[in-house]
C-alpha cells in the first residue's frame, strides 16, 4: 500500500473519531449547564469543553471571553477551527474520497451523506435547545461509520491503518478529558466525595467518555468515587474507551500489520510497550507517579507513536 493511502485511512478514522468526541464534549457542557451547582462557575461546563478538545487557545484568541452560543459555534461550524466538527467531517471526507476506489460503498456512503447533511445546516438554526438533537445525530452518524467500517473493510492493511487512527485519536481524547481535570481525580476526594461538586464534576467527566452508565455495572456496589473513576478510564481495558482498551487494540492491530508486511517497524514494539505498562500497572502505582505526570507522559508516548508509524509506512 502507498504511503498517502495509509495516511488517508489514518486520518479518515481518526478525524471521524474526533468529530464524535468534540459532540460529546459540548453534550455534556450543554446538560450539565442547565442544572444548578453550587459554588460551580456558570461558564464551568463550556470551558471544560474547549479545554478538553484543545480549543481554548484558539476560541480565546478569536472571541475572547467564553459564552455558550460562542463556545457551540466555534467548536461545532468554525472553518478556522483545526478540531470543529465541521472541519473533522470534511478533512475525513477528503481522506476518504482519496481513497474511494480502496473503501467500500457503505463506508463512503456513510462519510460522504455524513457531511452533505451537515453542510446543509445553518449555524443559526442550532438553538439551545435545538443543540442535544443534534449532537446526538452527530455522535449516530459517527457510530453507522464505524459500523460500516467494522462491518464491510476487508481486514487487510487499510483496515488496520484505519483502526488506528480511531483509536490513537480516542486515548488521546480520554487521556486530554482526564488532563483538563485529574485534581478532581485525586484520591484525597474520595474523603469530601460526598460533595454536589465532586459528584457533579465526576459525573461530567464519565459522561464526556461515554461511562457513566457503564461504570455502575464495573462497580455495582460503589459510590462515585475518584479512584474507581480513574482506574475505570485508564486501566480497565472492558472500558472501550479507556487507555488500556485503547492500546489493547492498538497492539493487537500493530501485530497484524507486521504479520501482513512480513515486516516489524519500531512503531509496532512502541506500541507493545504502552500496552505493556499499562496492562502491569495499577492504579495505586499511577498515584504514586503523580496522575498529572502520569497522563501527561502517555499523551506524550501516543503522539509519540503516531508520528513513528508515520514514518514507519510513509505517510505523506
Amino acid at each position: 500500500m502507498l504511503g498517502r493511502t495509509a495516511s488517508s485511512l489514518f486520518w479518515m478514522s481518526r478525524y471521524h473519531e474526533r468529530a464524535q468526541n468534540i459532540a460529546k464534549l459540548l453534550e455534556v457542557a450543554y446538560r450539565t449547564a442547565m442544572v444548578p451547582h453550587s459554588g460551580q462557575n456558570d461558564m464551568g461546563d463550556w470551558r471544560f469543553a474547549l479545554a478538553s478538545s484543545g480549543c481554548e487557545f484558539g476560541y480565546s484568541e478569536k472571541h475572547g471571553e467564553a459564552t455558550p452560543r460562542g463556545v457551540i459555534t466555534y467548536m461545532v461550524f468554525d472553518k478556522d477551527n483545526p478540531s470543529s466538527v465541521r472541519t473533522c467531517l470534511e478533512t475525513a471526507r477528503n481522506n476518504a474520497r482519496a481513497v474511494r476506489t480502496g473503501i467500500t460503498a457503505e463506508l463512503w456512503e456513510a462519510i460522504n451523506t455524513t457531511f452533505i447533511e451537515f453542510n446543509d445546516v445553518s449555524p443559526q438554526s442550532i438553538t439551545q435547545d435545538r443543540l442535544p438533537d443534534f449532537l446526538a445525530w452527530i455522535s449516530q452518524r459517527a457510530h453507522l461509520f464505524r459500523g460500516a467500517l467494522l462491518n464491510t473493510v476487508l481486514r487487510d492493511d487499510g483496515y488496520y491503518f484505519s483502526q488506528l487512527g480511531n483509536f490513537v485519536e480516542r486515548a488521546d481524547n480520554t487521556a486530554r478529558v482526564l488532563d483538563t481535570q485529574y485534581w478532581v481525580l485525586l484520591p484525597d476526594n474520595d474523603v469530601i466525595g460526598d460533595g454536589s461538586m465532586e459528584r457533579h464534576q465526576w459525573s461530567g467527566i464519565l459522561r464526556a467518555l461515554s461511562g457513566h452508565r457503564s461504570y455502575r455495572f464495573a462497580y455495582p456496589h460503589a459510590k462515585l468515587k475518584a479512584f474507581n473513576i480513574a482506574e475505570f478510564l485508564i486501566l480497565r481495558k472492558e472500558m472501550p474507551r479507556s487507555l488500556a482498551h485503547c492500546y489493547d487494540w492498538i497492539d493487537d492491530v500493530t501485530e497484524d500489520l507486521a504479520q501482513f508486511y512480513g515486516s516489524r517497524e519500531p512503531s509496532i514494539d512502541m506500541a507493545a510497550g504502552i500496552w505493556r505498562d499499562l496492562r502491569e500497572t495499577e492504579m495505586r502505582e499511577v498515584y504514586q507517579t503523580g496522575l498529572h505526570d502520569f497522563l501527561t507522559d502517555f499523551i506524550g508516548r501516543n503522539n509519540a507513536f503516531a508520528a513513528q508509524l508515520s514514518k514507519d509506512y510513509n505517510f505523506a
